[in-house]
């Protein structure tokens, strides 16, 4: 895979991440309630979700399993904008980081052991997969709080991408 394609899906990840912004506009019992319907209250599964593609990319860099394996704790923010501007840095990390990549470092298989060699793009799918279904279960959460689930289909992000260009 391309490395333009890598960053398209990744642009298109982030795009979506925002999207579901509506969660800002619930109160902080909402935003914290427990649920049986998915995995994990509406703060945890936008947390898990930052944190995977955080992870991945820590593990991806190489750094030590202390830093990539210790989970992003849901409690450390206390508001969906909190969590929004520190997640929109962890974006501009991600794609700085991906700035000295090319086509060839990520068609190269990484070996992060038995079960985990792949060229490195699979990784960075991984994360843009994972994030959709984390979204899925976001935007459940949201429509039981009364908010209408936002579009997060790839087309819509292409289209959004079309509107700007023709502003």
């Amino acid at each position: 895979m391309r490395k333009r394609d890598v960053l398209a899906l990744l642009e298109y990840n982030y795009w979506a991440n925002w999207q579901v912004g509506a969660a800002g506009q619930l109160s902080h019992e909402q935003f914290t309630a427990p649920t049986a319907i998915t995995w994990r209250d509406l703060r945890g599964t936008l947390v898990h979700t930052l944190d995977v593609e955080q992870s991945w990319r820590r593990r991806l860099r190489g750094e030590d399993r202390t830093v990539w394996d210790a989970e992003l704790a849901a409690d450390r923010f206390g508001t969906a904008a909190e969590l929004e501007a520190y997640w929109r840095s962890d974006a501009r990390e991600m794609l700085s980081w991906l700035d000295d990549h090319d086509d060839q470092r990520l068609a190269a298989t990484v070996d992060l052991g038995p079960r985990d060699q792949f060229p490195m793009w699979y990784f960075l799918v991984h994360i843009v997969t994972h994030g959709t279904e984390q979204r899925r279960d976001i935007s459940i959460l949201l429509k039981k709080f009364g908010h209408e689930a936002p579009e997060l289909e790839f087309l819509w992000y292409a289209d959004s991408l079309r509107d700007l260009n023709a502003s």
